[in-house]
């Protein structure tokens, strides 16, 4: 457990106690008054824990509550009353339902039946119940009856509470918080980057909000924005406060952290992803982990663990850790022990990787003095033997492993000792779809891994996103003192096709087959759901796509681009962005591209009805991204050129409004659209087309909230389109000068760069 000891009078959370029964992960905490805790988790269970009376200490599993057919989320609490004489808890599933529990018994007593798809949170006003869909509704139960339904916003619903005053408060897929009197939207909360997952009060203050933007955010009643709390890496799941001021939240990234005026004060690591935590009256605190753990933290000393309890946590955790751990390729858990070494070697200068605690050591074999010579720890680099390292079937020197951060995939670097960086961290920059502001960062990881102190960059060297040389930082400029009168420029002309071609296919899978199993569980539209044939073949496409090896030999069978397009028109639009995802990575498959060709020439062109459907006001992100990359890989094909120049005008009026989307994501994708656009548009000397996207890049290069490398794009496409376009003069008019000064003045070197790139252009006679 890692604190930040900023705070003189806070004392440390430590472990309490860990409610070992769920057998898969725990999902959601429902503080049941002074009754006890009841949990839920992926297991289809609810579990209800009461204290343990003798020691005051442990909490014990009193109840299993079995009825959900699907894993169950949300819960909420029903004091005792009449009905139910210990308390009552409701729990809300994936499977569309609320059920109705009387803790006295343990008994089942109302199924709350209406919503369609999964239920994400559930709130008590007075006797009645209020809950919140991935449906989009809200609903109202009075009775064991619903009693209201409305829409309350245009995406999935995540989160639903009342205020003291009365109020319900929303939070949304769609980014907004919504203040509910009845059934009228008050106030709408904007400020969000992405998905507002979790809603709690702050006692006599406002309103919390966790994101998937990871971060935290405080607001007043009147929508005003008191704070944000900023230090998650990740989603953040969910939030709580407690009346001492407190706050806690629960994260993707494997923490729950607790923050005092805004400041995190202690981080809480976990042995996997924490999907909740909350407050007990007494200032404890319980969380949910994707291990299937409930642990409560106390900063009350009586109530600590014992020392076997707390050893038991450290070492889930240190194991934890060390499954995520990689040495040269290998998981660390997988390397042998210091044992191998009693082994001799069989060559002079075989190697041997070996674990020492928590590293891999590599060792030679020196076969004059029969034993094994220690070389150092190895960072990440060529693996046990030293057999040259594979990667998609192709054997490179290294292959190492590169974690960005921001909560993204651990990704795959390959390097030859013959390449020159400045060359490999680019293309792979752009590979990755990452920001190519990254590559000086990337440059030095691969020259420290590969032992290069002292590399020189080759003087030749054009890049191939540019055809620009290296800029090395610091060195001097190529073009000093050079008597060639031909102006030379750093970013344009843009020269081939930018791509979004990494996927998390088990992410997809998984998300396809949480949304079918939504659709199964719902009467209405269990007939758009898939059987296990149709499951099977979304498995075979992904097993295809996975073997890049062998693109050029592989093929789809019709069956398989029939059952993609069908689910395309057929599923509710909420759901269909894992299934966009998808096609995306198929166009870029050659027998892929062809197959889908056939389908986009037809009256029914299914990519045009796909655009207009996921562009309907007001659109989901997950939707716009994926389905703009979908379409920005289509340009890797030439197949695609004439569809792409047939449809530019509506394609680019359809995705317009992403230049001034709030997700970062979402505008580097549609700057990549222009960009592509921009190049085919030169090639064919179109001028209309030209102009047309002229003026979506050059809203983007104005636009107040576009980020640095999305501008870069809009501005390279500016540049390109005026070198070698045939609309110099059109951008002229535009006032592009200013633009070219603005970006000049910036204090990034690659905008700036481009800045005077095109100044340079705009003043060519």
């Amino acid at each position: 457990m890692t604190s930040n000891s900023m705070d003189i009078d806070f004392k440390e959370y430590q472990l309490r106690c860990q409610l070992r029964g769920h057998e898969d992960d725990a999902r959601g905490i429902c503080i049941c008054g002074n009754a006890g805790i009841a949990t839920s988790s992926r297991d289809k269970t609810v579990r209800f824990w009461t204290l343990d009376e003798s020691q005051k200490r442990d909490f014990t599993l009193s109840k299993i509550l079995l009825g959900h057919t699907s894993f169950v989320g949300p819960l909420a609490w029903i004091p005792p009353n009449e009905e139910f004489p210990e308390g009552g808890v409701i729990s809300g599933g994936m499977d569309t339902l609320l059920l109705v529990w009387n803790i006295a018994t343990g008994e089942k007593v109302q199924m709350l039946k209406g919503h369609t798809l999964q239920v994400t949170s559930i709130a008590l006003d007075g006797s009645d119940v209020v809950s919140s869909s991935v449906d989009c509704t809200l609903r109202r139960w009075r009775g064991g009856q619903q009693v209201e339904s409305w829409e309350a916003h245009k995406a999935a619903i995540q989160a639903v509470i009342k205020l003291p005053s009365g109020e319900l408060v929303t939070g949304s897929s769609d980014m907004t918080l919504k203040v509910w009197k009845g059934k009228s939207c008050i106030h709408t909360f904007q400020g969000h980057a992405d998905t507002v997952r979790g809603v709690a009060i702050m006692p006599n203050l406002g309103i919390l909000s966790a994101s998937h933007d990871g971060s935290i955010r405080l607001w007043a009643l009147s929508g005003e924005l008191l704070m944000e709390m900023v230090g998650h890496v990740s989603i953040v799941y969910s939030v709580d406060a407690h009346t001492s001021g407190l706050i806690v939240s629960a994260s993707e990234d494997c923490s729950a952290k607790i923050w005092k005026d805004g400041i995190c004060v202690q981080s809480i690591e976990h042995p996997g992803c924490v999907w909740d935590a909350k407050f007990l009256e007494n200032g404890d605190i319980v969380t949910a982990c994707s291990d299937g753990i409930v642990r409560i933290w106390t900063i009350d000393l009586e109530r600590i663990a014992d020392t076997v309890e707390l050893d038991s946590f450290e070492s889930q955790l240190s194991q934890y850790k060390i499954s995520r751990k990689r040495v040269g390729g290998l998981k660390l858990e997988d390397l042998p022990g210091l044992d191998a070494l009693k082994t001799p070697g069989s060559s002079d200068g075989q190697t041997k990787i070996v674990r020492e605690g928590d590293n891999g050591v590599a060792y030679a074999w020196n076969m004059r003095e029969q034993k094994w010579d220690k070389i150092g720890e190895v960072v990440d680099g060529p693996d046990d033997n030293m057999k040259p390292s594979v990667l998609n079937g192709i054997q490179y020197d290294h292959v190492f492993d590169v974690d960005i951060g921001d909560g993204e995939p651990i990704r795959k670097l390959p390097y030859n000792r013959s390449e020159n960086p400045y060359d490999v961290a680019d293309k792979w920059l752009l590979n990755e779809n990452l920001p190519l502001s990254y590559r000086q960062q990337i440059v030095e990881f691969i020259l420290q891994n590969t032992g290069q102190k002292d590399f020189t960059p080759d003087p030749l060297f054009r890049d191939p996103f540019t055809g620009s040389n290296a800029y090395v930082p610091g060195a001097p400029s190529k073009f000093q003192g050079a008597s060639s009168s031909k102006p030379s420029y750093k970013h344009i002309p843009k020269r081939g096709m930018l791509a979004f071609d990494t996927a998390q296919f088990d992410g997809i899978l998984k998300k396809v087959s949480e949304f079918n199993n939504s659709l199964l569980s719902d009467s209405d539209k269990k007939h758009l759901s898939l059987n296990d044939r149709d499951m099977s073949i979304f498995n075979a496409i992904v097993k295809i796509l996975k073997d890049t090896s062998h693109y050029h030999s592989s093929r789809f069978s019709d069956v398989d681009v029939a059952l993609m397009l069908k689910v395309l028109k057929t599923w509710p639009v909420a759901v269909l962005f894992p299934v966009i995802d998808l096609v995306r990575m198929i166009v870029l498959h050659p027998d892929g591209a062809a197959k889908l060709l056939q389908y986009v020439k037809d009256e029914q062109d299914i990519v045009i009805e796909l655009i207009k459907k996921v562009t309907a006001s007001p659109p989901l992100p997950a939707n716009l991204l994926t389905c703009l990359r979908a379409v920005t890989n289509l340009f890797k094909n030439r197949c695609f050129y004439e569809w792409l120049l047939n449809h530019r005008v509506e394609i680019l009026d359809a995705f317009s409004s992403c230049c001034s989307s709030s997700n970062k994501n979402v505008q580097m994708s549609y700057a990549t659209l222009i960009l592509n656009y921009a190049v085919v548009l030169i090639e064919k000397k179109d001028e209309e087309g030209q102009s047309q996207v002229l003026s979506a890049a050059l809203e983007m290069a104005e636009g107040e909230t576009v980020d640095s490398d999305s501008r870069f794009r809009a501005l390279v496409a500016i540049g390109s389109l005026m070198l070698e376009g045939v609309v110099r003069r059109v951008a002229l008019d535009f006032d592009v000068l200013t633009i070219a000064m603005t970006a000049k003045a910036s204090k990034e070197a690659k905008i700036a760069e481009i800045g005077a790139d095109i100044e340079l252009v705009a003043k060519q006679s």
